[in-house]
Protein backbone atom coordinates (compact mmCIF):
# COMPACT_ATOMS: atom_id res chain seq x y z
CA UNK A 1 0.00 0.00 0.00
CA UNK A 2 1.74 3.02 -0.87
CA UNK A 3 1.58 5.59 1.57
CA UNK A 4 3.00 9.58 1.93
CA UNK A 5 2.65 10.63 5.89
CA UNK A 6 3.33 14.11 6.44
CA UNK A 7 4.24 15.28 10.12
CA UNK A 8 5.73 18.02 11.76
CA UNK A 9 2.92 20.81 11.55
CA UNK A 10 1.53 23.12 13.80
CA UNK A 11 1.07 26.44 15.43
CA UNK A 12 4.65 28.60 15.51
CA UNK A 13 4.74 32.84 16.54
CA UNK A 14 5.96 34.55 13.43
CA UNK A 15 9.60 34.54 13.15
CA UNK A 16 9.39 30.75 14.24
CA UNK A 17 10.60 27.49 12.56
CA UNK A 18 8.83 24.48 12.04
CA UNK A 19 10.94 20.93 10.29
CA UNK A 20 8.11 18.87 8.64
CA UNK A 21 8.61 15.10 7.58
CA UNK A 22 7.34 12.95 4.64
CA UNK A 23 7.53 9.30 5.12
CA UNK A 24 7.11 7.28 2.20
CA UNK A 25 6.19 3.57 1.68
CA UNK A 26 4.88 1.13 -0.85
CA UNK A 27 6.78 2.53 -3.59
CA UNK A 28 10.61 3.13 -4.17
CA UNK A 29 10.82 6.43 -2.89
CA UNK A 30 14.51 7.30 -4.69
CA UNK A 31 12.58 6.70 -8.29
CA UNK A 32 10.39 9.04 -7.87
CA UNK A 33 10.83 13.62 -7.31
CA UNK A 34 9.03 14.61 -4.63
CA UNK A 35 7.33 18.44 -3.72
CA UNK A 36 5.97 20.09 -0.90
CA UNK A 37 2.87 21.67 -2.07
CA UNK A 38 0.70 23.92 0.20
CA UNK A 39 -3.31 25.40 0.06
CA UNK A 40 -4.53 27.75 2.39
CA UNK A 41 -8.02 28.76 2.51
CA UNK A 42 -9.24 31.22 -0.63
CA UNK A 43 -5.67 30.32 -2.31
CA UNK A 44 -5.13 28.04 -5.08
CA UNK A 45 -3.15 25.26 -4.48
CA UNK A 46 0.79 26.24 -4.61
CA UNK A 47 3.63 23.58 -5.52
CA UNK A 48 6.08 25.87 -3.16
CA UNK A 49 9.53 23.44 -3.44
CA UNK A 50 10.61 19.96 -5.35
CA UNK A 51 13.83 17.99 -5.52
CA UNK A 52 14.73 15.21 -7.67
CA UNK A 53 15.38 11.86 -7.50
CA UNK A 54 18.98 11.66 -6.02
CA UNK A 55 18.50 15.12 -4.30
CA UNK A 56 20.94 17.11 -6.42
CA UNK A 57 18.38 19.83 -7.71
CA UNK A 58 16.16 21.79 -5.65
CA UNK A 59 13.48 24.56 -6.57
CA UNK A 60 11.64 27.07 -4.39
CA UNK A 61 8.68 30.08 -5.19
CA UNK A 62 9.82 33.01 -4.49
CA UNK A 63 7.39 33.05 -1.59
CA UNK A 64 9.67 30.88 0.17
CA UNK A 65 13.00 31.22 -1.03
CA UNK A 66 15.89 31.96 1.58
CA UNK A 67 13.77 30.80 4.27
CA UNK A 68 12.85 26.80 3.75
CA UNK A 69 14.85 24.02 2.57
CA UNK A 70 13.76 20.87 1.36
CA UNK A 71 16.00 17.59 1.44
CA UNK A 72 15.40 14.12 1.24
CA UNK A 73 17.11 10.70 2.98
CA UNK A 74 16.59 7.73 0.00
CA UNK A 75 17.93 5.38 2.71
CA UNK A 76 14.93 6.73 5.44
CA UNK A 77 12.26 7.30 2.45
CA UNK A 78 11.64 10.33 4.19
CA UNK A 79 11.22 14.21 2.33
CA UNK A 80 12.40 16.97 4.87
CA UNK A 81 10.90 20.47 4.86
CA UNK A 82 12.87 22.88 6.89
CA UNK A 83 10.77 26.43 7.48
CA UNK A 84 12.53 29.19 9.38
CA UNK A 85 11.30 32.79 9.44
CA UNK A 86 7.51 31.73 8.77
CA UNK A 87 5.08 34.28 8.57
CA UNK A 88 1.49 34.30 8.84
CA UNK A 89 0.93 34.04 4.98
CA UNK A 90 2.59 30.49 5.16
CA UNK A 91 -0.32 29.25 6.87
CA UNK A 92 -1.73 26.28 4.79
CA UNK A 93 -2.51 22.60 4.82
CA UNK A 94 1.49 21.38 3.89
CA UNK A 95 1.66 18.17 1.79
CA UNK A 96 3.75 15.89 0.29
CA UNK A 97 3.65 14.48 -3.34
CA UNK A 98 5.69 12.25 -5.60
CA UNK A 99 6.10 12.40 -9.30
CA UNK A 100 8.16 10.24 -11.76
CA UNK A 101 9.46 13.66 -12.96
CA UNK A 102 9.78 17.01 -11.66
CA UNK A 103 7.66 18.59 -14.48
CA UNK A 104 4.52 16.64 -13.39
CA UNK A 105 4.91 17.47 -10.10
CA UNK A 106 4.84 21.19 -11.56
CA UNK A 107 1.33 20.42 -13.20
CA UNK A 108 0.12 18.90 -9.83
CA UNK A 109 0.28 15.41 -12.34
CA UNK A 110 1.90 13.85 -9.17
CA UNK A 111 1.26 10.20 -8.32
CA UNK A 112 0.93 10.06 -4.99
CA UNK A 113 -0.04 12.41 -2.05
CA UNK A 114 -0.53 12.47 1.48
CA UNK A 115 -3.24 13.76 3.36
CA UNK A 116 -1.49 16.77 4.53
CA UNK A 117 -0.78 18.55 7.90
CA UNK A 118 -1.41 22.10 9.25
CA UNK A 119 1.07 24.95 9.94
CA UNK A 120 -1.01 28.03 11.42
CA UNK A 121 1.44 30.71 12.07
CA UNK A 122 0.20 33.19 14.74
CA UNK A 123 0.59 35.23 17.56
Amino acid sequence: QVQLVESGGGLVQPGGSLRLSCAASGFTFSSYAVGWYRHAPGKERELFAYITRAGYITNYADSVKGRFTISRDNAKNTLYLQMNSLKPEDTAVYYCASASTYARLLTGDYDYGGQGTQVTVSS
